[in-house]
């Protein structure tokens, strides 16, 4: 199934996209929760509801909705670093004994067709084509073997970097959380249907051209190696995305160094899991105070 967030009529609804449909589950399974990460808490037989009602119901044309962020709040937002060998030597360093990880804030988690706030702060912008693991159950102590059975599924993440605010310290939070910065989606392939998540060919293009071209056999550490390092130190709970690393060919590494500006536009594809695009916009410096 594709799981999707999506906006339609002045409501938030999920639904399942098939082909170019969306089917609306808040009308076609009405007892089931209308938001994802509630959805994903209901666990396995909140999916089974969900794949039964994909054959009846409301059927949307996707060109008639907008989808969000497949999880619109994730309680966290995890990102691994250093995690294709070809990304390490670009990046000048060495090969990670342990994997590294840093967060991201909820407030960058931003819709798969949604405007990328270019900071008023810095001119160091730069993309990240990632697989994202999205979490479908409350985990902890989770061995390697058994890591499959807490994935709800995978989309397309853009881990967004501010550079100079990323590595002006040893800790990359602040420059990894900008608003927006972590376009996801468009939905939520789930685990079933992607099948072994480690064979996938992952590409961004930056208007157009092809900058990154990778596939996730070639991770450090595989997304059940993250898992179950995260969950020695943390449970993990539904809605949680997990972004798994990025390949070769970031802006930053570039010989000149090629960093993003307004109007340009982003795009990640990963094999079955389909496509984000974001455009770039001057962020507006406004104070807010509410």
């Amino acid at each position: 199934m594709k799981l999707a967030t999506f906006f339609h009529g002045g409501t938030t609804r999920i639904g399942i996209v098939d082909g170019e449909e969306i089917t609306d589950l808040s009308i076609a399974a009405p007892n089931l929760p209308r938001e994802m990460m509630a959805f994903l808490e209901a666990g396995d037989a909140a999916m089974e509801a969900a794949r039964q009602a994909a054959t009846k119901g409301t059927h949307l044309s996707l060109s008639d909705v907008t989808l969000g962020p497949p999880v619109l709040k994730p309680r966290k937002v995890m990102a691994i670093g250093l995690n294709y060998a070809d990304h390490v030597a670009e990046s000048g360093q060495a090969a990670p004994a342990h994997q590294v990880w840093f967060s991201k804030a909820q407030t960058s988690i931003a819709g798969p067709h949604q405007e990328v706030l270019k900071p008023s702060v810095s001119d160091f912008l730069d993309y990240e084509a990632e697989l994202c693991v999205v979490i479908g159950k409350r985990a902890k102590h989770v061995p390697k073997d058994q890591a499959h059975k807490v994935i709800a599924g995978y989309c397309c993440g853009n881990d967004v970097s501010v550079r100079d605010w990323q590595l002006r310290t040893p800790q990359f939070v602040l420059g990894k959380s900008f608003d927006t910065h972590a376009p996801i989606g468009p939905w939520i392939t789930t685990h079933d249907e992607v099948g072994d998540p480690h064979t996938l060919d992952i590409k961004c293009f930056v208007n157009s051209e092809e900058r990154q071209s990778s596939n996730t056999k070639h991770l450090i550490f595989d997304c059940y190696d993250q898992i179950a390092e995260l969950s020695q130190a943390m449970t993990l709970e539904p809605g949680d995305v997990i972004f798994t690393g990025t390949p070769a060919g970031v802006g930053g590494a570039m010989d000149p160094m090629q960093f993003l500006k307004a109007g340009d536009v982003m795009r990640v594809e990963i094999e079955k899991l389909g496509a984000i695009e974001n455009s770039v916009v001057d962020e507006q410096a406004e104070m807010l105070i509410q």
